[in-house]
């Protein structure tokens, strides 16, 4: 059961959409937006997070963090806990996670979906078909971002039946869609949450910073250039005016409101 100050969506179509921050870092600006510049040794913050989704009837978790026993290829971290503890915080266990949206198969959106055995998970066919081929292996400036062993585990969960990929724009419940962009990976997705006020977009690493989307500027890692714009201008067109949410910026803390009952620094309530 969930805790009362975890409200969910008052209807199978209408979604209360969280962020949960699993992990921050510090880091420089320029390691963040492509193109050297003279800001670009500042002081610039990496957050972590994984979002929440949850219907009157539906529990639907976007992306899973690293797994817990995955020493991270990146240092400079502030702290580190696993979606699943926060889940827990939130009074959600893993097994009533129903489903797991995976934007995209970087080792810090997709190790924990090792600790959600029951889930099922969508994902664009074209992420998995990259990151299983010969060419991802070879493509050192891509490789050390997907971890094999959950490349591993996503295969053998194709084999037994507990995978959709899905290619492009699906409804995959009442109200909750996913759109691929590509851009940062070969089958980057996002998902758009109709919620009480409007439609939330979480961008995921569509737009890492809300400062990518407003200075229409790349970050540094990605598959290909031409995506990247089109998945800006694809977050702001299915936003509509809505909420946009950016992958790893540590301001949705302090843009969005804290949670009655749950740690300020975890969880927050976006729409």
């Amino acid at each position: 059961m969930n805790k009362p100050g975890l409200p969910r969506g008052q209807s199978a179509h209408r979604y209360a959409v969280y962020a949960l921050q699993y992990g921050r870092r510090q880091g420089v600006r320029g390691e963040h937006f492509l193109g050297w510049d003279a800001a670009s040794g500042d002081r610039h913050d990496t957050a972590y997070f994984a979002w929440l989704a949850l219907s009157a009837d539906t529990t639907v978790l976007i992306d899973s963090g690293i797994h817990p026993d995955t020493a991270p290829p990146v240092t400079g971290w502030e702290f580190r806990v696993s979606v699943v503890d926060i889940l827990g915080m939130a009074g959600i266990t893993a097994r009533s996670v129903d489903t797991l949206v995976l934007t995209h198969l970087h080792y810090d959106h997709a190790g924990g979906m090792r600790t959600l055995p029951d889930a099922r998970i969508i994902l664009q066919q074209a992420e998995l078909s990259y990151w299983s081929s010969a060419d991802a292996r070879r493509n050192l400036r891509e490789a050390w971002l997907a971890d094999p062993l959950d490349i591993r585990d996503l295969l053998g969960r194709c084999a037994s039946g507990r995978v959709s990929l899905v290619a492009g724009d699906v409804t995959i419940a009442p109200g909750l869609s996913v759109h691929r962009v590509g851009g940062h990976t070969a089958g980057m997705q996002i998902v758009r949450a109709e919620a009480a006020d409007g439609p939330v977009v979480i961008a995921s690493d569509t737009s890492q910073f809300f400062e990518n989307l407003e200075t229409d500027r790349p970050g540094t890692i990605l598959h290909t250039m031409p995506g990247v714009f089109f998945g800006f201008d694809r977050a702001r067109q299915l936003a509509s005016g809505g909420v946009i949410v950016p992958g790893h910026d540590p301001h949705v803390m302090e843009r969005f409101d804290p949670v009655i009952d749950a740690p300020a620094d975890r969880i927050v309530r976006i729409a």
